[in-house]
């Protein structure tokens, strides 16, 4: 008996070990409480969530709503979103506390997929969000720091989320129009627009007080908010355009960092993706910020010119946003001539060769920004650039060689104030030979322009432009026949 005793001891002892070495007691505790929690939560599908279970965004304690119900599937269910009283129902030293109130009702973000789910509590959230509106519009008195620190969260919550793009393959291709394609409208625009108008009320407001505001609508918010110009519904771009430009004139700031980040937006967009909703509409913002920058230009801003601009020009979907960059490009000239030059060279360099409609877009732009060049940038630039422009005249385009026209007779228009005869013996030697009955054209329109000019400037020009480039090519030669001379002789 006593070595059958002694024989269990050993192994009692090794199994304790065992046990404790490997946390035995402990999991075997664990495992229970952890099954009395898994049949806890078992019996409470039918039962009521605490507010603190309920995942929404912020979720307060007595904000008009009481709990959620546990669905089977397991989704989130309000089973009572109240609404609140209205301003006008309490006395003036509750309305703040009303206001807070209506802010943390309005935290509760639905989903707007299912049309015929939670239609009852999404109207009431939808009047929630207007009485905060024209609260926010009538208001008489600053708003304090809690009433900042909750417009910011009830913002956050409703604007600031993932922006999941339509699955579509790479469609932006050479000479396709990206406006035939169908916009993307957010089913939840109804609470969005609202938000929105509800956060740009607030931007614009007097009783804001900037000094205060910074510290919430901190470089952290406002770089979500430039994440949302991605978003694919135009109609939200056109509130977030109008937002950030009240922003920034509002929180002086934050200006350095707001052009800083759309800067890196920018290099995202041409470096690595070329895909972007919102580049139309930031540049937008930027022409009117362009349009304010003092004299003289900041090395800053011409840097910004040269690395963020420019570059805009090489993505193939420069359609979607080429009118606002050419005013932002033309902006810049205006402000100073000496970047005429710069610009001139660089459209130069990026210029398309195989897209037709590209180059008309460059073309027109070119045109802006001649005239706003001085003669002096203009000779540095000219021969590169009648070169560009003898290329585009004899292209097989049609509206290449029709926009190639209208800026060879605007540049040309800047040897006489020049006073260039010299130079324009210099652009004859341009290695590029153009088309005979081309060149009878120019002679036709160049006579045009200069008829108010004094005999003797037209008479000294004349001369090696009645001499068409030498030597043409010989099969050409045959195209020329006696109505382009008369042509030539009728407008003498």
């Amino acid at each position: 008996m006593f070595k059958q005793i002694l024989s269990k001891l050993p192994r009692k002892s090794s199994k304790t070990a065992d046990n404790r070495e490997h946390g035995g007691n402990h999991a075997t505790y664990s495992g229970v409480s952890g099954g009395a929690r898994s049949s806890d939560l078992v019996t409470g599908k039918s039962g009521n969530l605490s507010v603190s279970s309920f995942p929404a965004p912020n979720s307060m304690a007595d904000v008009g709503w009481k709990g959620a119900n546990l669905k089977p599937n397991g989704n989130h269910v309000l089973s009572s979103y109240e609404a609140l009283p209205a301003f006008k129902d309490v006395p003036a030293s509750e309305k703040q506390n009303l206001f807070l109130k209506k802010l943390n009702l309005c935290c509760v973000v639905f989903d707007f997929t299912d049309p015929t789910k939670n239609l009852k509590e999404k109207e009431i959230k939808r009047q929630t969000l207007l009485e905060l509106v024209e609260y926010v519009t009538s208001a008489n008195g600053k708003f304090s720091d809690a009433v900042l620190q909750e417009i910011v969260k009830m913002v956050s919550a409703n604007l600031f989320r993932s922006l999941t793009p339509q699955p579509r393959e790479n469609k932006v291709v050479e000479g396709l129009d990206l406006e035939e394609e169908e916009t993307s409208m957010d089913p939840a625009w109804p609470h969005l627009q609202i938000v929105h108008e509800f956060l740009l009320r607030f931007v614009a407001s007097p009783e804001t007080d900037a000094k205060l505001a910074k510290r919430y609508i901190d470089q952290s918010f406002l770089i979500k908010l430039l994440d949302l110009f991605d978003s694919e519904d135009p109609r939200e771009r056109e509130y977030l355009k109008t937002i950030l430009h009240r922003s920034y004139g509002k929180f002086m700031v934050h200006r350095p960092f707001i052009r800083k980040a759309t800067n890196n937006i920018f290099f995202h967009f041409i470096f690595e993706t070329e895909k972007h909703n919102g580049i139309a509409e930031l540049l937008e913002i930027l022409g009117s910020i362009i349009n304010g920058f003092a004299l003289p230009l900041k090395e800053e801003h011409k840097v910004f010119l040269v690395r963020a601009l420019i570059p805009l020009h090489k993505p193939k979907c420069l359609a979607m946003y080429h009118q606002q960059l050419s005013y932002c490009i033309t902006q810049f000239v205006e402000k100073d001539c000496k970047l005429a030059d710069t610009v001139i060279r660089a459209l130069l360099k990026y210029w398309p060769i195989t897209n037709s409609s590209k180059e008309v877009m460059f073309l027109n732009e070119l045109e802006e920004v001649l005239e706003a060049t001085q003669p002096p940038e203009f000779q540095r630039c000219m021969v590169p650039l009648f070169r560009q422009i003898a290329r585009c005249l004899n292209s097989l385009h049609f509206q290449v060689r029709s926009f190639g026209k209208l800026c060879f007779c605007f540049a040309f228009s800047f040897l006489f104030c020049l006073n260039a005869k010299g130079s324009l013996l210099s652009l004859l030697n341009i290695d590029c030979i153009m088309h005979p009955i081309i060149w009878i054209d120019f002679v036709c329109i160049f006579v045009a322009l200069v008829r108010p000019a004094p005999p003797l400037i037209v008479l000294s020009l004349l001369p090696p432009l009645l001499t068409p480039p030498s030597p043409p090519p010989p099969p050409l030669f045959p195209l020329l026949n006696f109505s382009h001379f008369a042509k030539f002789s009728s407008i003498i």
